[in-house]
């Protein structure tokens, strides 16, 4: 993965998370698409903690997007790996920090994303 890429991939997925277009957001990630995030054990506990399939993790977001409203992230910093990067933001809405590691495929999709929050 190059720094451009990556550079280019944390500035449109920000972007697009601002903008709360499910759309735009959801066209980061490939149809086989799985999250593993504390707020979805939290608030899904069926999942487990892991949502499957960009149809559910639609409806994941939805919910998110719609309880949280002032919902607004700021890039904090970016790390990249082969065939992964791991973006470091914070929530300005809730001054919640964050950092979502994903892995993308061949398609140079998001095939997966394990997200870790701070208290």
């Amino acid at each position: 993965m190059t720094k451009e890429f990556a550079t280019a991939f944390a500035e449109e997925w920000v972007t697009a998370w601002n903008s709360h277009d499910l759309n735009i957001i959801l066209s980061h990630y490939s149809e086989d698409f799985s999250i593993e995030s504390p707020l979805a054990l939290k608030r899904f506990p069926e999942t487990k903690g892991t949502v499957v399939g960009k149809d559910n993790v639609r409806n994941y977001w939805t919910w998110g997007l719609e309880n949280n409203p002032t919902l607004k992230f700021e890039l904090l910093d970016l790390l990249i790996g082969v065939n992964s990067l791991t973006i470091y933001y914070i929530n300005t809405a809730t001054s919640r920090k964050a950092v979502e590691v994903m892995s993308f495929n061949s398609d140079m999709k998001v095939d997966k994303a394990i997200v870790n929050y701070s208290e």
